[in-house]
C-alpha cells in the first residue's frame, strides 16, 4: 500500500488530469464548471488533500494526528463563543477566563471525540461514499464560506472527489461503502 509520500505526490502530479477530466465533462455533458484561476488553485489544493485524506481513520496517520488537534481546537473555540454569554463577571477578563475555561471543556471532548468516532481503518472512510461527502464540502465551502460562484463551486466539489477517489485507486480499494 502506498504511504503518505506517495499518496501526497501522486495527488501533486497527477492534478492536470483531474482538470482535463473536468474539462471533458464540461465540454461534452455541458456541466457548468467555471475554470477561474482561484477556483482551480482551491481545486489543487482540495484534490491534493484528498489523495491522502481517506488515512485520516489510521491513528497513526499524519493527517489524523494533525486533524486531531484542529477539531478540538474548532470545538473548544466554538464552545468558547457560547460560553462568553454565560457569565457576568464584573470583570471582562473574568467573562474571558471563565469561558475559554469552559471551551477547554469542549477541546478535550473534541479531542477525544475525535478517536472514540473514527471508525476503524479502511473502513467507511476508504469509500466512494466519503468521497461524495468530501466533494459536497468543498461545494458548500465554495458556495457559503467563500461565496464563489456555483460553476466554481462544482469545480471545487469534482476536484475534491477526484483527489480522494485517487487515493481509494492507489489503496486498491475502491468500493461504495
Amino acid at each position: 500500500m502506498p504511504n503518505y509520500d506517495a499518496h501526497l505526490l501522486s495527488g501533486i502530479l497527477t492534478y492536470p488530469l483531474a482538470v482535463a477530466l473536468a474539462g471533458i465533462l464540461k465540454e461534452y455533458s455541458g456541466i457548468p464548471f467555471e475554470f477561474s484561476s482561484i477556483a482551480l488553485i482551491l481545486g489543487y489544493a482540495l484534490y491534493v488533500l484528498g489523495s491522502d485524506l481517506p488515512d485520516m481513520d489510521h491513528p497513526d496517520a499524519l493527517l489524523h494526528r494533525g486533524t486531531k488537534p484542529i477539531v478540538a481546537v474548532a470545538v473548544g473555540s466554538a464552545v468558547y463563543l457560547q460560553a462568553l454569554h454565560w457569565f457576568s463577571f464584573s470583570e471582562e477578563w473574568l467573562n474571558q477566563t471563565a469561558a475559554w475555561g469552559v471551551g477547554v471543556v469542549g477541546a478535550l471532548s473534541g479531542w477525544f471525540g475525535f478517536t472514540w468516532l473514527m471508525p476503524r481503518h479502511r473502513g467507511v472512510v476508504h469509500s466512494l461514499l466519503f468521497a461524495a461527502v468530501y466533494g459536497l464540502l468543498a461545494y458548500l465551502l465554495g458556495t457559503f464560506g467563500l461565496r464563489m460562484t456555483g460553476g466554481e463551486s462544482l469545480y471545487l466539489s469534482i476536484a475534491a472527489f477526484l483527489g480522494y477517489t485517487l487515493h481509494l485507486l492507489l489503496d486498491g480499494s475502491l468500493k461504495l461503502l
